[in-house]
């Protein structure tokens, strides 16, 4: 087979690597739980690449994602379920449905004029499904999400329903508070006091949320922040002969505040 700019060709590629006897041997044996996981890798992908602004990465990414799309695809084809046009479909006729804006009559010229009038359309969807049952305010946030962003659809949904601070200095005093409570476990026994940062770390998701910030991508940030230190911290500990392992605490903090200083 050749390469083409047709989604088609990769329709018939995936369907070769999915074909008994002479397809891929590891395409065979895979199924939806097998593949899910990297289903998610790939999608770390893309926003790693995005984070790092590597168009050229971010392209390639792309389209190991969307591998991912239609390997799922082919296996529920071959279950009689749907195929990818039927994915297709479905895709362009929610879009088209989401909006009328744009599609149709409605009028919604801001970006949080057009944030509500998605809400309310999904919930119309949701209340017209047949046999639909009110699963309560909090349904429909995937396990499988990342911990932080799963307390933050969480918190999104809770506040729709007017569970909420209205002020990000009350998110604030909560956070406070959970830290005094890690503080008074800590003299009790470990297990209680890391009970406890879990609901330190679900107030710091609220406060992000609160100033409207990605948990996620502000913990990615301060994580690469972390990487360019601690690596000023490797290189200028390695002119002078040392590892840090060799050096003291005081030593690589010191380190530490330059390298702050410097940027």
């Amino acid at each position: 087979m050749t390469p083409s700019r047709d989604i088609g060709r990769l329709l018939e590629i995936m369907a070769a690597l999915r074909t008994p006897k002479t397809g891929c041997p590891w395409d065979l044996a895979q199924n939806f739980s097998t593949i899910a996981p990297y289903t998610l890798e790939e999608a770390y992908e893309v926003a790693d690449a995005i984070a790092r602004g590597d168009l050229a990465d971010l392209k390639e990414e792309l389209g190991d994602l969307l591998l991912q799309v239609v390997f799922h695809a082919r296996m529920a084809e071959e279950q009689g379920a749907f195929d990818f046009g039927d994915v297709m479909q479905g895709i362009t006729e929610k879009l088209i449905r989401r909006h009328p804006h744009v599609f149709g009559d409605e009028r919604s010229h801001t970006p949080q004029a057009v944030e509500g009038l998605w809400e309310r359309i999904k919930a119309e969807e949701k209340a017209a499904r047949k046999g639909a049952k009110n699963d309560g305010a909090l349904a429909g946030v995937p396990l499988a999400l990342p911990a932080l962003t799963r307390a933050l659809k969480l918190q999104e949904k809770a506040g729709k329903v007017g569970f909420d601070w209205n002020d990000p200095r009350a998110v604030l005093h909560k956070i406070r508070e959970e830290a005094d409570e890690i503080e008074a476990a800590l003299d009790e026994q470990e297990d209680a006091a890391a009970g406890e940062v879990g609901d330190l770390l679900f107030a710091a998701v609220n406060l992000a949320r609160h100033l409207r910030a990605d948990p996620e991508a502000l913990l990615r940030q301060t994580n690469q922040k972390f990487e360019r230190r601690f690596g000023s911290i490797e290189r200028a500990l390695a002119a002078r002969g040392k590892a840090p392992q060799q050096a003291t605490l005081a030593e690589m903090d010191t380190l530490w505040e330059e390298a702050k200083a410097r940027e």
